[in-house]
């Protein structure tokens, strides 16, 4: 009975101990902040273990090239800000998350993922990532078209690089365009 009793109550103090760590201030919550010990290794494995559960089996869309173009399209609209386009960097938006997004046109990526894990990441979002659910802005077959362009990544054609291309502006912005440095009329004034 005192081992029982013994057993709860340093049960208990683990718990008051942990509670305490977080509810102090204590625990690294920032951007730049070190990982908590065994943080990725208990983050990871149970997006793996939920998606391995959840994720589609059977894809919807055929791995042609109507479907990349097309998945290349959705990708540069809500993708491209964060995960960066092919053959640039990623911007500030993604240089300051944490955990920094994958830059997801280098090197390993979600090439070696299956579509539907891809597909349920689109869908679903990632908590305490920044990566949002897609599921009420895209239709299915969007989220299917960019989920199986990813995992054809490295075998795009130059038609589909292409339309991963950031838009070309034609040059500077002229004197008085908003949002060109230099150009806030004073208080009360407009154009």
């Amino acid at each position: 009975m005192r081992f029982l009793a013994g057993l709860i109550v340093g049960v208990l103090l683990v718990v008051g101990a942990a509670f305490a760590y977080f509810l102090s201030g204590s625990a690294p919550v920032a951007t730049a902040d070190k990982t908590m010990p065994f943080e990725k290794m208990l983050a990871n494995g149970a997006l793996h273990a939920r998606i391995g559960k959840e994720m589609p089996k059977s894809v919807p869309v055929n791995a042609d090239e109507a479907t990349f173009l097309a998945g290349g399209q959705v990708y540069q609209h809500h993708c491209g800000l964060c995960h960066g386009l092919p053959n640039m960097d990623q911007g500030p938006i993604a240089k300051g998350m944490f955990p920094k997004p994958p830059h997801l046109f280098r090197g390993k990526g979600v090439t070696d993922d299956e579509p539907g894990e891809t597909y349920w990441k689109v869908a679903n979002g990632i908590r305490l990532t920044g990566m949002p659910s897609f599921k009420g802005n895209l239709s299915e077959t969007e989220m299917w078209q960019v989920s199986v362009l990813l995992a054809n990544a490295n075998k795009i054609s130059d038609a589909v690089k292409q339309e991963l291309k950031p838009p070309n502006f034609a040059g500077p912005l002229p004197p008085g365009t908003p949002g060109r440095q230099g150009t806030v009329p004073p208080a009360g004034k407009t154009h």
